[in-house]
């Protein structure tokens, strides 16, 4: 799916993937080496997330129930854990720096 921030009027992600399911949230991007530039992982619902087993960073983008940017946290490294996002209900994993000038708190998302 795509991601698209309809504040910054901008495509976050261009091929996003949904992890809707226990298992699919536990293992998430484990099982992968990198996310290629337009790629992207949203995790729902979830409102922390950890890099145990992890071989990259990522950015992390919290959202609420209305798809509203409740923080960012860039450039998540391996063997880390996010802070609970209160309001959060879901997560969206993109690759490191992707996050930058595209997602800001606040901002307004969309998934088609």
């Amino acid at each position: 799916m795509i991601v698209f921030n309809t504040t910054k009027d901008t495509i976050v992600s261009g091929a996003a993937a949904r992890a809707d399911t226990f298992a699919a949230r536990l293992f998430g991007l484990i099982p992968r080496r990198y996310l290629g530039a337009e790629e992207g992982l949203w995790l729902e619902p979830c409102a922390m997330i950890h890099m145990c087993f992890m071989s990259f960073a990522i950015d992390a983008v919290f959202l609420d129930r209305g798809l509203k940017v409740l923080r960012v946290i860039e450039n998540l490294k391996p063997w880390r854990f996010s802070p609970w996002v209160r309001g959060a209900r879901g997560v969206l994993e993109l690759p490191a720096g992707r996050g930058a000038g595209r997602v800001a708190e606040g901002d307004i998302l969309s998934f088609r």
